[in-house]
């Protein structure tokens, strides 16, 4: 019998013998930059003339290393494998399938410095953000497991005189799974293993910018023994194999984490029926926020504003579920920009891998184009009071930025940045702010600070969005305790780390047998 899902402690660095590890990892993985990884289709290595270039966006002439890029011939071969492989796979009984995550996540806990500095240098994470993917990562592999041995045991139906009846859980098949870079191995270990627990095979496309850590997942799944064709580690440019996965017949879902662009682009390729195809496919999508904190004017000011600034500027504000509106009522406004400003200005910007950056790098060139560019039309619909610089000479480095007097219908507040930039909204009560918060695309966060009872329960009703906090930050929902998704066009509202998300994956099955 196992032990209940408990999350994954958090590694405490304030702790000198946490920061000689972490430093010690560090100088591990610098040693192992460089090298080269090849794509793993059913077991072989595949090494490829076409690479994709993964850098250091602290230090972009630093190469983390470099994978081997797949075309359509070796993505058909792919989904071949993974096809024939779930003949056997989708038999092995749910307990057996759990066990190899149990497995997976032990090395994981093991690894688990060695895994956080991988993306500290390939993601540019600050230590505690990168601490806490690796942590989240852990935990989805301990919860999906005990969800699938509890999906797996008989499910309840109602008895009838004369008959057997019984429902079960069956997988759909073979799927794509397309996870971002900013989680680059939490969701990308949820959005693989969730899947495959629940007994179907995989084509996993990291993202190009972070394909080292998905082979270092790669390796703790080759370790936990997981048979091989069961995930399949195919990085490729999207242009080349993207939509050719998404619509190929033999897929029969995808699981997608990333733009609303892109999701939308993916939701409309798979709705198409290709031909051969005898399924309809089904599209698991999370794409994005833009994401509101409502400061109310009673509550208690210095704590919401801490709460908004981590909710803002946690890893450079490259969260789906990041605050990049802060919507204040009434005569806090004044006050709450006095102390937004003063706490910002002491946020440490620096390379993710020095101990006590706050604000790290964002990821690549485009990155840093759009947020600056995002930055120049804030100062045409508001009023910069901090930050709205950035330098680029040797990573990738924004300012955290605070812009006052926006409108709610301006760019910056509809708009998602996927950066360290704030656009200030005033409201001039808690009826406005509300219908403010909602007026976007997007349905992903949002958090309310007050002291008001009335104001809170208002919230609860009307805020409309997959996951609400109040009187704390908007970001770091908890697998098991918070799932995560979204409304609206933020995606598809899939509850990661949630008791219904495994059943994306598969579809029930009803038996009956008369005696």
């Amino acid at each position: 019998m196992f032990i209940p899902f408990v999350n994954e402690p958090l590694t405490d660095f304030t702790r000198e013998e946490n920061r000689r590890r972490m430093n010690a990892a560090l100088a591990a993985v610098r040693e192992r930059t460089g090298r080269t990884y090849p794509l793993l289709i059913g077991g072989e290595e595949i090494h490829t003339g076409e690479k994709i270039v993964s850098y250091n966006p602290s230090q972009h002439d630093e190469v983390i290393g470099q994978v081997s890029r797949a075309d359509r011939a070796l993505a058909e071969k792919a989904l071949q494998t993974a096809a024939q492989t779930f003949t056997s796979w989708r038999l092995v009984p749910p307990e057996a399938r759990a066990r190899y995550l149990f497995k997976a996540a032990a090395i994981m806990r093991r690894r688990k410095f060695e895994l956080s500095a991988w993306m500290v240098l390939e993601a540019g994470k600050p230590w505690a953000e990168a601490d806490a993917d690796t942590a989240e990562a852990i935990d989805f592999l301990e919860f999906y497991g005990r969800e699938m041995i509890r999906l797996g045991a008989p499910q309840p139906v109602t008895a009838y005189p004369g008959e057997e009846n019984t429902l079960e859980y069956i997988p759909l098949g073979v799927g794509v799974v397309i996870p971002p870079w900013n989680f680059p191995l939490a969701i990308l270990t949820g959005t693989a293993v969730g899947p495959v627990v629940a007994g179907n095979t995989v084509i996993l496309k990291p993202s190009s910018n972070t394909p080292v850590i998905a082979a270092m997942f790669m390796e703790v799944m080759r370790e936990a023994g997981l048979p091989d064709g069961v995930i399949n580690y195919l990085p490729g440019n999207s242009a080349d194999i993207g939509d050719f996965l998404t619509g190929h017949p033999l897929v029969h879902f995808i699981n997608f984490t990333g733009s609303k662009d892109t999701g939308l682009h993916i939701n409309r390729l798979a709705a198409q029926t290709a031909p051969g195809q005898r399924w309809i496919k089904r599209v698991a999508a999370e794409m994005g926020g833009k994401d509101a904190i409502i400061i109310d004017a009673d509550c208690d000011l210095d704590e919401a504003v801490a709460g908004a600034v981590t909710s803002a500027y946690g890893f450079s504000g490259q969260k789906c579920s990041a605050c990049s509106r802060l919507i204040v009522t009434g005569e806090a406004y004044a006050p709450v920009l006095t102390k937004l400003v003063e706490r910002v200005k002491q946020l440490k910007v620096g390379p993710a891998e020095e101990w006590g950056t706050s604000v790290g790098p964002v990821i690549d060139a485009a990155s840093y184009k759009k947020i600056t560019g995002y930055i120049e039309t804030g100062r045409r619909e508001g009023e910069v009071l901090t930050g709205g610089t950035g330098d680029d000479s040797r990573g990738y480095f924004v300012q955290p930025t605070v812009i006052a007097g926006v409108s709610p219908a301006a760019r910056i507040a509809q708009e998602e940045i996927f950066g360290p930039v704030l656009a200030v909204i005033q409201a001039k009560d808690f009826d406005e702010a509300i219908a403010i918060a909602n007026n976007t695309d997007y349905g992903l966060t949002g958090g309310v600070y007050s002291r008001n009872r009335n104001h809170l329960e208002q919230a609860r009703r009307e805020f409309h969005v997959g996951n609400l906090y109040l009187n704390r930050k908007c970001t770091g929902a908890l697998v098991g305790v918070q799932p995560f998704g979204g409304f609206n066009l933020s995606g598809t509202n899939s509850k990661a780390g949630g008791r219904d998300y495994l059943k994306l994956f598969m579809q029930a099955k009803s038996i009956a047998e008369r005696f």
